[in-house]
């Protein structure tokens, strides 16, 4: 018996890196993954992994800032799964430059996939939860905790040079967060952030011994990786001495699905080994 047993989550950015994490742990623990990520061939392997360990996953491919995707993918919880417990906001990539060279395409890219598709999808979800709490309460049952996590980073809580886009998506993460947490208390939800510090992912890591690495999203080839002398100095810097793993940043996103968070709602954790910007 899992502690998310019967419970249905929706993790947005789960074919790779934090997201595969997250989507594989929650699915462990019991609960039907809806699993979504830019391309199809991720969310394939990641769907094909829960279930070869026995657990329940479905596949919702696409761009999360596409205008139909939180219908969809809500949606695709409700038909495959028959409603929404947990839904965890983790898809996301960085697009940086120093303010002045940084252009209006940079700018809406980052915010509408850090916060416009967050605040889309629960938007979405809000009359699928609020009908079945209204079933719930009419059937004299009890209604669940249900969960929501959005993901920030240390980037959204301190600003980071070179990043003004991304830092106020983030920052703009823990108003949504705090919001939310006041509207939806009603219906017996938490909703909670977790903030990343320097995650070891594919969007961090070094490409060929240096920082020439690229990412293709949407059709645009965004860099992405950090200069190993870089590296090195922001590992020094962390006081655990070392990045985090993936598998690392998903725990603390699963602190907050647990029944054991229930009565935490409205709150920022940071997941970084003790960094702060």
């Amino acid at each position: 018996m899992g502690k998310l047993d019967g419970r249905v989550a929706l993790v947005t950015g789960a074919g790779r890196g934090i997201g595969r994490e997250i989507a594989l742990k929650l699915a462990a623990d019991g609960a039907a993954v809806v699993v979504n990520d830019l391309d199809a061939e991720p969310v394939k392997q990641t769907v094909a992994d829960i279930e070869a360990a026995g657990g329940s996953a479905a596949e919702c491919a696409g761009s999360v800032t596409e205008p139909e995707f939180a219908e969809r993918f809500v949606g695709t919880a409700t038909q495959r799964f028959g409603g929404v417990d947990i839904i965890v906001n983790n898809a996301g990539y960085t697009w940086d430059s120093v303010v002045q060279k940084m252009t209006d395409e940079q700018w809406d890219a980052i915010l509408d996939v850090h916060l416009k598709a967050p605040f889309r999808i629960l938007r979405a979800a809000q009359p699928v939860i609020a009908e079945a709490v209204k079933r719930a309460r009419a059937a004299g049952a009890p209604v669940p905790c249900r969960k929501v996590v959005n993901i920030s980073s240390v980037a959204g809580l301190s600003g980071n040079a070179g990043q003004a886009n991304y830092a106020s998506a983030k920052a703009g993460i823990t108003g949504l967060t705090k919001t939310l947490a006041k509207e939806w208390g009603r219906y017996n939800v938490t909703v909670n952030t977790v903030a990343f510090g320097f995650i070891r992912t594919r969007l961090t890591d070094t490409t060929a011994g240096d920082d020439s690495g690229a990412i293709v999203v949407e059709g645009r080839e965004i860099k992405v990786g950090v200069n190993p002398q870089l590296l090195a100095a922001v590992e020094r810097s962390i006081p655990l001495g070392r990045a985090g793993t993936p598998a690392e940043a998903a725990g603390a996103v699963y602190l907050f699905c647990l029944p054991e968070s229930d009565y935490i709602s409205a709150q920022t954790i940071v997941c970084s080994g003790g960094l702060t910007i």
